[in-house]
């Protein structure tokens, strides 16, 4: 196993999720639940199938294609999603 792959999916992933809204909506049913328990087995169990899915469908790219029109693509979005931060549309003209 890559020990130094594995630490750095964990840390990537862990600050990613970190107030994002999947963890308000485990805050607000966990809150609002009598089985915390509930809560957390059923949003660990969805955090691995995504990330399984995830794996699974960038697994399959890279035996499709190349791994700089791979980097070039998600540089791509990471860059319309800025832009997107910066510059909102207005409400009338959202996608």
């Amino acid at each position: 196993m890559d020990w130094q792959l594995l630490g750095l999916s964990f840390i990537t992933v862990f600050f990613a999720e970190i107030g994002d809204k999947s963890q308000l909506a485990a805050i607000a049913l966990g809150g609002s639940s009598q089985s915390p328990r509930a809560v957390f087995l059923g949003t660990v169990v969805a955090l691995v199938l995504a990330s399984f899915i995830g794996v699974l469908v960038g697994a399959g790219a890279a035996q499709i294609l190349p791994e700089r029109l791979l980097k070039t693509i998600a540089a791509i979005g990471f860059i319309f999603l800025a832009l997107r931060l910066v510059w909102p549309e207005s409400e009338g003209n959202s996608l």
